[in-house]
């Protein structure tokens, strides 16, 4: 059978399942007709089961009441956004480069849909990669995203079955709340824009020193601390970088595709097979380390962009970004847990891939070891199918990431630099001065990492780069989509407080 024609599926009498009702991986894309005309995306509630109680999500439901879209490599990203829900949003297409006005950053410069509007979308989607698209407010913390797939023909050509999983960090607890509680504020709207809020609770150009609080579902394990300079902190500390500040939530549940590993999803795969994982971390303020278990794997693309393969079984994700990993299904078959360990701490979710028969043991959502800390270990590593082409730069910025756990404030420093001219190759600079790693993510381009630490590298294209604690990545990219494009942290809560910029075209047209 061809492995482009099987389907992916729940496993039939399997104890540890229920069906679920919102489930990612559907027939696979391969038996699909193209779709004419828009398609229907609508922002909408749902219910799911988490932890035995009930929970309310919002979620975005394509035209086959699946989550998500998949489109074709060099088609149009034609579509109606319709919003469900009683209260105003907006989506942003995340890995996409639409026009400026497509984006989906509320006010800038699309305002959000008001409660029951539609809103029309097209442009060209380009090239093929793995996407998503989330809210770019509080709302995402509720779930309000799903995958954005976009296939080359190659993709399709290709004799191995893809496996989406969405991650995610749940709470119980509105994301309102959450956000004053680690500010010390009250709660402010749960949809309100980060650019709104930016300028409620400014953030700080200074960096300040930490502070230990005493706050439910917060972890600040360290006290006040001088910063060192940039990559200086495992010289200085050698052994603690675990001692940072890496978590500042603690989460009711991680979830991957909707569901924990106390009910997971299980997705039938073939003997001897090959499977293409397609991850996606939609967590609001949580980083992974995907393991594959006796499996291992091949990385195959980063944030959507194809890279020369890099072997491993277990491999970092921070928020925003994505993984696709290659793997081969033993011809003797089995059960192989996919998990995604969450980042200095012992919760982890994940799926299980099976053939049919396969036995498969129930898995403790808490394992018995922390998942490792992130760092830019394999960042160097990486290198891009398709790189820049080798220009000099035209305008260089350097950027500081300040802020801290007291008051809870979140900065970059040197924004201002960034007013580009249509046609410049940019290179920016990226130091980490805060004791807490932050994803940062460009709308609108692509960039390619050309820089850590100070040592020049040819590393991967990316629209979202990890940046550890006290160190620095520098990116270059084209300024070819002019607009007012956000520059900010992934992680929502210090996009909030703070950590945004713009790069602006100074001509828009």
């Amino acid at each position: 059978m061809n492995r482009r024609d099987f389907l992916s599926s729940t496993l039939a009498g399997a104890a540890l399942l229920a069906p679920s009702a919102y489930l990612f991986n559907r027939p696979t894309w391969a038996a699909t007709s193209p779709v004419a005309g828009p398609r229907k995306l609508t922002i909408a509630s749902r219910t799911l089961d988490i932890n035995g109680k009930s929970a309310k999500v919002f979620g975005l439901i394509g035209p086959d009441g699946k989550p998500g879209l998949d489109f074709d490599a060099g088609g149009t990203f034609d579509v109606s956004l319709i919003n469900a829900l009683d209260e105003p949003t907006l989506i942003h297409w995340h890995g996409l480069t639409p026009p400026w006005a497509d984006d989906g950053v509320p006010d800038n410069p699309a305002a959000q849909l008001k409660p029951g509007e539609t809103r029309a979308y097209a442009f060209p989607v380009g090239p093929g990669g793995t996407h998503w698209m989330h809210a770019h407010t509080l709302q995402e913390q509720n779930l309000l995203a799903a995958p954005l797939i976009v296939r080359t023909a190659e993709d399709r050509r290709r004799d191995e079955q893809e496996v989406v999983i969405l991650l995610h960090d749940f709470s119980f607890t509105p994301a309102a709340e959450l956000l004053a509680k680690l500010t010390g504020t009250p709660a402010v709207a749960g949809n309100m824009p980060m650019a709104h809020m930016n300028h409620m609770m400014p953030g700080t150009n200074q960096a300040m020193p930490m502070m230990n609080h005493d706050m439910p579902g917060m972890n600040h394990p360290m006290p006040g601390m001088a910063m060192p300079a940039p990559g200086g902190m495992q010289q200085m500390m050698p052994g603690m970088m675990g001692a940072m500040d890496v978590n500042d939530i603690d989460y009711d549940a991680y979830l991957a595709n909707d569901r924990t590993l106390a009910d997971p999803e299980v997705t039938q795969v073939e003997k001897g097979g090959r499977v293409r994982l397609r991850i996606i971390n939609g967590a609001t303020s949580t980083a992974f380390t995907v393991t594959t278990g006796a499996l291992g794997g091949e990385l195959v693309a980063v944030d959507g962009q194809e890279i020369e393969p890099v072997g491993g079984s277990a491999f970092p994700i921070s928020m925003g970004q994505r993984l696709d990993i290659r793997l081969s299904i033993p011809k003797d078959g089995g059960a192989f847990p996919i998990l995604a360990l969450r980042e200095g701490a012992p919760e982890r979710a994940g799926i299980v891939l099976a053939t049919a028969g396969a036995a498969i043991k129930k898995l403790a959502i808490a394992a018995d070891t922390k998942g490792p800390i992130l760092d830019a270990g394999l960042e160097p590593q990486l290198r891009a199918i398709a790189p820049l082409a080798k220009k000099a730069a035209d305008l260089q910025a350097r950027l500081t990431l300040t802020g801290s756990m007291a008051g809870y404030t979140w900065a970059i420093d040197g924004g201002d630099l960034l007013k580009v001219k249509r046609g410049q190759r940019v290179e920016v600079s990226m130091v980490n001065m805060s004791m807490m790693t932050h994803p940062m993510h460009l709308h609108g381009h692509h960039f390619q990492v050309i820089g850590i630490n100070g040592r020049p590298i040819s590393g991967a294209v990316r629209d979202t780069v990890f940046i550890p604690h006290m160190g620095e990545v520098t990116v270059a990219f084209d300024a070819d989509n002019p607009g007012r494009w956000p520059l900010h942290c992934h992680h929502l809560y210090h996009m909030a407080t703070g950590m945004m910029t713009f790069v602006t075209y100074d001509q828009l047209g």
